[in-house]
């Protein structure tokens, strides 16, 4: 699964935020994200009580978001990369922290031009953590 990912999306290492897919459809995806502790922005956010970036949330949603479009054949033959360009209504309402298993699903609105507009969320034990609604647009690989 990690090899579908990092064939239909341009983020890698350090900076790649879901590992597996775990359910498609034509119109949503699930993948997801062991936090173990030992990635680096746990050293710094914050010390003695480590927890997951909101900022880097939303970007594990966007990078899902950018995963569904490729595959439902909008980024075709990898030619083109989608970038955020519009993000509402993001709510935090819970922390991950490592050891959490986190279950990101976007679900495909509606597509506009070549604007895709998304709603997304994250669930750790069961429970929603985060919710947001964004857009992206499609753009040449040469453009970015």
């Amino acid at each position: 699964m990690l090899e579908t990912i990092l064939n239909n999306i341009p983020q890698r290492d350090p900076f790649l935020f879901i590992e597996n897919i775990i359910e498609r459809s034509e119109d949503s995806i699930t993948t997801s994200k062991k936090l173990t502790g030992e990635e680096d922005f746990f050293r710094g956010h914050f010390p003695n009580r480590p927890v997951f970036p909101g900022v880097l949330m939303c970007e594990a949603v966007f990078q899902t978001g950018a995963l569904l479009m490729a595959l439902r054949g909008q980024g075709a033959e990898n030619s083109k990369t989608a970038l955020v360009t519009r993000v509402q209504n993001a709510k935090f309402k819970n922390m991950a922290k490592p050891g959490d298993l986190l279950m990101i699903t976007v679900d495909f609105v509606e597509m506009l031009a070549n604007a895709a507009f998304m709603k997304g969320k994250i669930k750790a034990d069961g429970k929603t953590i985060m919710t947001i609604e964004f857009a992206a647009t499609l753009v040449e690989n040469g453009e970015v």
